[in-house]
């Protein structure tokens, strides 16, 4: 690793103390409430913790059934020491993701120290000093730091942040080992790893990897053999559990059938198939050629693909409430135009063909995973668009302080000061929007009131045989919320097994005294032995509501009803 000065050491150091202020504030206030994936890895975790087994039954596995949308498992393992020291609590099922978005702060420095090796620009400053990549690196830093993108999913368990890191860090190791080849061995098994991490990476962890291979293949073939043997070897190995699983467990790939564009192929094909009709009907030959479900795939594909690129979507409005801050999009807008001439200054720079080359195919990979699906263009797939985007961004603050430094004092000065405003406001508005206003525009979207709903019911519990609680939206999988706030004893979850339903998003009907299952309060059982737990419009009419749950924005969340 190449020797940094003190000025670097210092500026680094303060770099991540903002990183790791701005993931540790609130982290288990702000977002209010876990959403179904984080308490199904939490209980997960939990699970593992205290049986060797996950919710169902199974010993230390690779991925988890779930909510039959089979999660890679590795977040849930990541869990497992904190929930030891800390208990199953939301602080601890997020503190793996808010460590792990600190780490990919300061590996994205690594990463660009390593990829501008020599100058972008040549110049005859001192060694030790702070030359123009060990500055671009820095910034990078910073504004991966600060990201509002990056933020959002480093502040709760995502796997998707997760899955990041893995890819900044097989991308350092990957270069370093082109000149220290023990390097290589460990990245392979980081990238096989990686896809056991998040289900997009098992389509952007290889294009990275052959993106690296075909850019670097001369230098990699100058290693000594023995190491790329070794490397794919331990690769193959790495992957080789996941290949037999997709050979012998074909419900690994439900989630990714049922976020697929062409999920619903009736509704899906329906317009080409009514093309084809009048095709024929007019003798279109050329109709015929581009009317068909191929064509309109790779459309389809090329259009969530594209979609990842849109302004308004990264810099205005963001996709769903629960992955991006209220009233703004991805990225701060005074980061655009920085964005978009850092991107034009790489295009023109002569030097550094490769690792231009290198973060711009990156950066055209980053959506495919993303695009493949419904729901485009979507925050969380494509986030592997960081920290390429910083990069890019760094290179435009830099090189325009360039453009500018000739101008005279006044109007450098009158720019720079523009500019420094404009970030302020930009940042000062988006804390105000995270910290203070997320809560209360998208508690609903987090699933909120399932934890005072539980403290409510906890003390009353005794009293009733049976407790019932609707699984309808918003309520969506309320088993897995009962079993996290409870912390119910796994072994005897295990033992009493759940009653099944099947299909995608399934759900587990019961455990203990709790049913979980739609309410149709007409047809309900009346007594006094019997407590619901529904949405407002489970109870219709007058009824003895023990508790209401509010939302944070006052609406009534989550009604908890005496059967009597």
């Amino acid at each position: 690793m190449k020797k940094i000065n003190r000025k670097e050491i210092s500026i680094l150091f303060l770099i991540l103390l903002i990183a790791a202020f701005l993931r540790f504030w609130q982290l288990a206030k702000v977002p209010a409430s876990p959403d179904w994936d984080e308490a199904a890895l939490g209980y997960n975790a939990y699970s593992l913790l205290k049986t060797g087994k996950d919710e169902y039954g199974k010993s230390w596995p690779l991925i988890l059934r779930s909510f039959d949308d089979y999660k890679p498992a590795i977040y849930a393992y990541l869990a497992i020491l904190p929930i030891k020291f800390f208990g199953l609590n939301l602080w601890a099922v997020r503190l793996p993701s808010a460590i792990i978005g600190i780490l990919a702060v300061l590996l994205t420095y690594y990463l660009v120290n390593e990829l501008f090796i020599s100058e972008l620009k040549k110049d005859n400053k001192p060694v030790n000093s702070l030359t123009r990549n060990k500055l671009i690196a820095l910034t990078a830093s910073f504004l991966l730091a600060i990201s509002p993108w990056h933020l959002q999913f480093s502040r709760a368990a995502f796997e998707s942040a997760t899955g990041m890191f893995f890819d900044i860090l097989v991308a350092w190791l990957f270069l370093k080992s082109l000149k220290n080849p023990k390097y290589l061995v460990l990245a392979a098994f980081l990238a096989g790893l990686n896809i056991y991490v998040y289900q997009a990476e098992k389509i952007f962890t290889p294009l990275l990897v052959l993106t690296m291979f075909l850019i670097w293949r001369k230098q990699l073939f100058r290693l000594p053999r023995k190491f790329l043997f070794t490397a794919l070897l331990v690769g193959f190995l790495t992957v080789l559990p996941f290949l037999k699983l997709a050979l012998t467990t074909p419900e690994i790939f439900l989630r990714a059938k049922g976020t697929s564009f062409a999920a619903d192929q009736t509704v899906f094909l329906s317009r080409t198939v009514q093309k084809l009709i009048r095709d024929i009907n007019c003798n279109d030959t050329l109709g015929l050629i581009l009317d068909n479900r191929r064509i309109t795939y790779g459309l389809s594909f090329l259009s969530g693909y594209l979609s990842h690129f849109d302004f308004n979507w990264l810099f205005i409005s963001g996709d769903d409430a629960r992955h991006h801050a209220p009233g703004m999009g991805l990225m701060y807008l005074v980061e655009l135009p920085f964005f978009l001439y850092g991107i034009y200054r790489l295009i023109f720079e002569k030097e550094l063909f490769k690792e231009k080359l290198f973060f711009f195919f990156w950066f055209l990979i980053a959506p495919f995973p993303a695009a493949f699906t419904s729901g485009v263009p979507h925050a969380v797939r494509a986030l592997r668009f960081l920290p390429v985007i910083q990069i890019f961004t760094a290179i435009g603050v830099f090189d325009f302080y360039e453009l500018i430094k000739k101008r005279s004092v006044f109007l450098k000065f009158l720019i720079v000061i523009f500019i420094f405003l404009f970030f302020i406001f930009n940042f000062i508005y988006y804390l105000n929007q995270y910290f203070i206003q997320l809560n209360y525009f998208t508690s609903q979207s987090w699933q909120y009131g399932y934890e005072q709903a539980v403290a409510e019911i906890k003390k009353i519990e005794p009293r009733y045989e049976k407790i019932i609680v609707s699984n309808q939206p918003h309520l969506d999988q309320s088993y897995m919320f009962f079993l996290f706030y409870l912390r119910y004893d796994p072994i005897k979850y295990q033992q009493e097994g759940g009653t099944v339903s099947g299909g995608f998003a399934e759900e587990r009907n019961a455990f203990g005294k709790y049913v979980f299952r739609p309410i149709e309060w007409s047809k309900e059982e009346k007594s006094e032995k019997i407590l619901y737990v529904g949405r407002p419009e489970d109870f219709p009419g007058e009824k003895p509501v023990v508790k209401t749950i509010y939302f944070l924005n006052g609406e009534p969340a989550i009604k908890i009803v005496s059967g009597k």
